[in-house]
């Protein structure tokens, strides 16, 4: 069976009995999608739809972040997992394979570290003592870094110091670019480069262009950002991928509950570029949180607690 939900979706089109099921199901998604309420027997229709996928390639297919056509794909995931989305601790199932072995990436980081150490400039000078500063230099001497960090930079920076706002959605686009298209050991390093220095830290709290992709005037209900991200389907899936992967267990040494921190802070990045995007809270602590409160949360207080907890209070992250 495929493992991409695109081409089991091609294989499943191709059968009729399959095709049929799968037709069932992208109305169930849509009813959803729209709110509106089923009847019991549609409920029951939608139901005995997914358990007839039990043979099919489509019920285990995954997406990955890079791949092309991975809206497509996530749409198709959540066509066939529609009735998971009833409720946000619902979404611990994440529409992303677990990645591939990348360590091939780091040869080329290194040797381009190794050429930031050889070059004898007044712009290095600093390197040592801020990592931050030093990841920005490796980055600019690889072009694809360069190019798709300063494009996001560029547009997310559009307004500033104006009264025109920035297109908060097209600098969450070029994030998502940025993290999804330039090797993670270029972005992990940039994203989280240990500091000593409230410079350094400044610099790093700063990496996503915070007044732009972060900050809103005032503070929205974290509910609401809830609501935000489950309407558009990539939040979502990064949302699931964040949940999987960084569930926090306190008995766990590394605090995690699948053991790999390595995956929460690839779940972690993931997040960013999307309604609910994290960031570092000041230029002094690794604290991160998103930007909404709790207050007149009413009778929904703890469950919004809850989803910022996850964030501010996540011994797993």
């Amino acid at each position: 069976p495929s493992s991409d939900c695109v081409v089991a979706e091609q294989l499943c089109l191709s059968d009729s009995t399959c095709n049929a099921t799968y037709r069932t199901l992208e109305n169930c998604a849509l009813a959803k999608t729209r709110l509106l309420s089923l009847d019991h027997d549609s409920r029951v229709r939608c139901l005995n739809a997914e358990l007839d996928l039990g043979n099919s390639s489509l019920l285990h297919c995954r997406c990955h972040r890079r791949m092309k056509r991975q809206e497509h794909c996530l749409r198709v995931f959540w066509t066939i997992h529609s009735s998971m989305t009833d409720g946000y601790f619902n979404l611990e199932t994440s529409p992303y394979e677990t990645p591939a072995n990348e360590e091939h990436w780091k040869t080329d980081y290194n040797k381009l570290a190794a050429l930031v150490s050889g070059k004898n400039c007044s712009q290095l000078a600093g390197d040592a003592t801020n990592p931050c500063l030093r990841a920005t230099h490796v980055c600019n001497l690889s072009k694809k870094c360069f190019r798709l960090r300063t494009d996001y930079a560029s547009i997310c920076t559009k307004g500033a110091g104006s009264e025109d706002v920035c297109d908060r959605r097209k600098c969450h686009r070029g994030l998502r670019n940025f993290f999804e298209k330039v090797p993670e050991d270029f972005t992990k390093r940039i994203l989280f480069c240990p500091c000593q220095d409230e410079f350094c830290g400044e610099r790093r709290r700063k990496t996503i262009v915070p007044d732009c992709s972060f900050q809103y005037n005032t503070k929205p209900n974290c509910l609401w950002l809830l609501d935000s991200c489950l309407e558009d389907r990539i939040c979502k899936s990064r949302l699931a991928d964040f949940q999987q992967n960084c569930q926090p267990v306190d008995m766990s040494p590394d605090g995690c509950s699948l053991h790999n921190h390595a995956a929460c802070l690839q779940a972690y990045m993931g997040m960013i570029g999307t309604p609910m995007t994290p960031n570092y809270v000041s230029n002094s602590s690794v604290e991160v949180s998103l930007w909404c409160t709790c207050e007149n949360s009413g009778n929904q207080k703890e469950k919004c607690d809850q989803i910022l907890g996850m964030f501010e209070s996540n011994k797993c992250l």
